[in-house]
C-alpha cells in the first residue's frame, strides 16, 4: 500500500513538473527568452551597483519575494516594494514586477511611478500584447503559462479539474525560471557557492 501510494505521488508530481518544464519550450518571438532578459537587466544592474525592487500580487508576489531573497544572498542590494526598509528608486535602478494576466491597477501605478523616477522597469507577464502593464515596462519577459486570464473553465460546462488550477502554471514557472535566473546569474557574477551561503540570515 505505501509503495503505491509512493508511485501515485511521484507520478503525480511528474505530470505538474512536466507541465511547467513545457512552458519553456514555447516560442517567445518577437519577445527574447525570459531567462536571457532577467539575466542580463540584473547582470547590469548589478554592475552599476544599482538596487533591484520587486512587486507582484498574491502568488506572484510570493514567488517575487523568493527571488528577492536569493538576489540578496548573491551580493544585490534588493527590497520588496512596501517593506518598511525599502529605499527611494532612482535612475540606476531596476523595479521587476509581475502581472501574469496582463494588468493590475497596483502593478500598473508602481511601474508608472518607477519609470517616473527614472528607473527600469521588467515586467513578467503572459500577456504581452494586450496587458495594461506592458505600457510601463521598459523590457517585458513573456512567461507563456496559463494564467487566470486564460483559465478557459465555464461555468455550468462539466469538465475535468486541470491539473494546475487557475495561474498556478504561470507561479510554477516563475519559481523555476528564478531557479534559472539565479544560477546564472551567479556565474556572470562571479559568486561561489561559499560567498552566496555566506549572505543567508544567521539569526534563525
Amino acid at each position: 500500500m505505501a509503495s503505491e501510494n509512493s508511485s501515485s505521488m511521484s507520478s503525480l508530481a511528474s505530470q505538474i513538473c512536466n507541465q511547467i518544464a513545457s512552458i519553456f519550450s514555447k516560442p517567445t518571438a518577437p519577445h527574447p527568452p525570459p531567462l536571457d532578459i532577467m539575466v542580463a537587466e540584473l547582470t547590469n544592474t548589478a554592475t552599476q551597483k544599482g538596487s533591484v525592487f520587486l512587486y507582484g500580487v498574491g502568488r506572484e508576489g510570493l514567488m517575487l519575494k523568493a527571488l528577492c531573497m536569493r538576489l540578496a544572498h548573491l551580493g544585490i542590494s534588493t527590497h520588496l516594494v512596501f517593506d518598511m526598509t525599502t529605499p527611494p528608486i532612482s535612475s540606476n535602478d531596476l523595479l521587476i514586477a509581475s502581472a501574469g494576466p496582463g494588468g493590475f491597477s497596483t502593478v500598473d501605478a508602481i511601474c508608472s511611478r518607477a519609470r517616473s523616477y527614472g528607473a527600469r522597469v521588467l515586467l513578467l507577464t503572459a500577456q504581452p500584447e494586450s496587458g495594461s502593464s506592458v505600457k510601463h515596462a521598459s523590457v517585458v519577459a513573456y512567461v507563456p503559462a496559463q494564467t487566470m486570464a486564460d483559465d478557459d473553465d465555464e461555468q455550468g460546462k462539466e469538465k475535468s479539474r486541470p491539473l494546475m488550477p487557475m495561474g498556478s502554471v504561470y507561479e510554477g514557472a516563475m519559481f523555476v525560471l528564478f531557479e534559472m535566473v539565479v544560477y546564472k546569474l551567479g556565474e556572470a557574477l562571479g559568486q561561489s557557492p561559499e560567498a552566496v551561503r555566506s549572505r543567508h540570515t544567521n539569526l534563525e
